[in-house]
């Protein structure tokens, strides 16, 4: 059984690659994610919040081969 871990996406990159990520994750499209970042971003603190899980969710691994 593989472990899924949650990444800041390579692929899917608009500004840190939080939503991508987090559309990865959860098999969703980032745009949604994206969409849903704004609304929470217009009522309250979601834009400390985008920063603090850019700072703490790690870059997604490149693959060498």
């Amino acid at each position: 059984m593989e472990t899924k871990k949650l990444y800041r996406s390579q692929a899917n990159r608009t500004i840190c690659g939080v939503c991508g990520g987090i559309g990865e994750y959860f098999h969703i499209d980032p745009t949604l994610i994206r969409l849903a970042w704004v609304l929470v971003a217009c009522m309250g603190p979601g834009l400390i919040a985008y920063i603090i899980a850019a700072v703490i969710i790690p870059d997604e691994p490149t693959i060498v081969g």
